[in-house]
């Protein structure tokens, strides 16, 4: 059985977390002084507008001491779930009654945390950290309104029946690029599928303007973004550390390439009858309240966020699928997901026999759409492994949930409100055997995931905040496995890996080595 993460690599890691748990609740203290005055004033004419269920449990004083030891000891995950043991799905943190984090633990309290309007919940101004990263014109450095009108760009165009177009592109870039390869080596599993995922950003989201000039370059001030996101960035995200400083001379540097290409695009008088990638549709995109186009900055700004997310979550989640289906106790799911590949492999050959035409290797958005053992194993390594461990909000207004149990609880407006991913993806009487990787446990008949109702996954968030990149994220992970399966035996030679908690962005910690060797008959790009 693969463990989430091993007890020591979750100690290192987790004593981060302490540090900057602790720094925070440090520099929000006088934050939250003038946001309970505020808030008080705010209750007290609300006070008759609902019946008042009982305050959360408080975690405080010594028991606080206790919880951070644990998370410096066992890491988040046990740290956590051996709190909602003690005091069940709803508790809160309080540190000496200034800051007062309230978590929200399972499906059951969560749905006015997901579906609730900003009006009653909102980011605030929690992910300011991002500002460094995307820029002053998008995100959460704008209003909410545009940020809002920003959010349906990025769904119009990451749309599931966008990634038809996007399916044949993608197979071609992990085609050439494996190609490389030759017939039998050792890689880094997950520098290798970093740069591939950089490829496929290029190729599908920035224009063939980055993608054939400047592609080796962007990857390189790609990775400088992430080395300047940790957790000490959510917290002081100006602090004038090296790597913050590495972080915006990258940023400063992505803003004049993707400005070129924009500029570039937009003086070439080609539409989307030529170019129908992001870059030309987020240019053709109309804010809808006056009807006018995004500038420049807003472009190059939303450039940045999108390959940013989907080139980071996806690399960690690439990888901690060939982790678990390369160990030695998962080998029936490699099998599983092998066969898989080569029934499809068959399938489009005799289909080529038949004189229908296919994509090169058989992957088309049709055979995606086919690959259910795939989608399954990626979508447990979601689950163990997803890439944002919890959400944070603050509550505006009083709210009141009901556990399983049928216990309620009012949190009060004010509060810091946390859904704990990590600890719902985990949680027994939702998912039997939490910490094994079984994908069979979201097949047909068990669909342990929809058992507890909307929110027992939550990988992709959900509700008012489900992420508009689902579709791209399992399309392309689907495309690079799909290659690697059908084309190569592969085995892990270095230990399974633990988790690097120091990221904003858990990922595996370390190097994820792996050899490899050509499968007979499969001599050639595009089998």
């Amino acid at each position: 059985m693969d463990h989430l993460t091993s007890t020591t690599s979750a100690s290192s890691g987790a004593t981060v977390w302490l540090a900057a748990a602790a720094l925070l609740l440090t520099t929000a203290a006088l934050t939250a002084l003038q946001r309970q005055r505020k808030t008080r004033s705010s209750s007290s004419s609300n006070a008759g507008a609902a019946a008042v269920a009982a305050a959360p449990p408080v975690l405080r004083g010594a028991a606080l001491v206790r919880f951070a030891r644990a998370v410096a000891r066992d890491g988040p995950l046990e740290a956590m779930r051996e709190q909602q043991d003690k005091l069940g799905s709803v508790f809160t943190a309080s540190l000496l009654g200034l800051l007062k984090v309230t978590f929200l633990v399972g499906p059951e309290v969560s749905s006015h945390f997901y579906l609730a309007p900003d009006s009653e919940i909102s980011q605030g101004n929690l992910y300011e950290f991002t500002v460094p990263i995307f820029g002053p014109d998008v995100a959460y450095a704008v209003d909410l309104h545009t940020r809002n009108e920003q959010t349906r760009f990025y769904w119009d165009v990451l749309k599931p029946r966008s990634m038809k177009a996007n399916v044949a592109a993608m197979a071609e870039e992990v085609e050439n690029y494996f190609w490389r390869w030759g017939d039998e080596g050792t890689v880094d599993l997950k520098q290798e599928l970093e740069q591939v995922l950089m490829l496929i950003a290029g190729r599908c989201l920035l224009g063939r303007e980055v993608r054939e000039r400047m592609l080796g370059e962007v990857f390189d001030l790609y990775r400088d973004l992430d080395n300047g996101t940790r957790l000490i960035s959510t917290l002081l995200p100006y602090l004038p550390t090296p790597a913050h400083r590495r972080r915006d001379r990258a940023h400063r540097r992505l803003r004049d390439i993707f400005t070129e290409a924009v500029r570039s695009r937009r003086n070439s008088g080609r539409d989307g009858s030529t170019d129908d990638d992001v870059l030309q549709r987020f240019i053709d995109s109309r804010y809808k309240i006056d009807g006018r186009p995004m500038t420049d900055a807003e472009i190059v700004g939303l450039l940045i966020a999108l390959v940013f997310a989907g080139k980071h979550t996806s690399a960690g989640t690439s990888t901690w699928i060939g982790a678990h289906l390369l160990s030695d106790s998962n080998q029936k799911h490699l099998a599983a997901a092998v066969d898989e590949q080569d029934q499809l492999t068959a399938a489009a050959r005799r289909d080529d026999g038949a004189g229908q035409h296919r994509p090169r290797g058989g992957v088309d958005h049709d055979a995606i759409q086919q690959m259910t053992a795939l989608h399954r194993c990626i979508k447990e390594v979601l689950r163990l492994h997803p890439p944002v461990v919890a959400m944070v909000r603050q509550a505006r207004s009083d709210f009141t949930v009901q556990t399983r149990e049928g216990e309620k609880y009012t949190i009060p407006a004010g509060h810091t409100v946390m859904s704990t991913i990590l600890v719902n993806h985990h949680l027994p009487h939702i998912y039997r055997d939490p910490h094994a990787f079984d994908p069979q446990r979201f097949a047909p008949g068990r669909e342990e995931d929809k058992a507890a109702g909307p929110f027992s996954f939550l990988s992709f968030s959900a509700g008012r905040h489900a992420c508009a990149g689902e579709s791209f994220a399992y399309t392309q992970i689907k495309v690079i496995w799909s290659h690697l399966l059908r084309n190569f035996e592969l085995k892990m030679v270095s230990p399974f890996p633990g988790t690097n908690w120091s990221a904003v962005v858990p990922e595996p910690k370390g190097k994820v080595i792996v050899s490899y060797r050509r499968r007979a008959n499969n001599t050639g790009a595009g089998q």
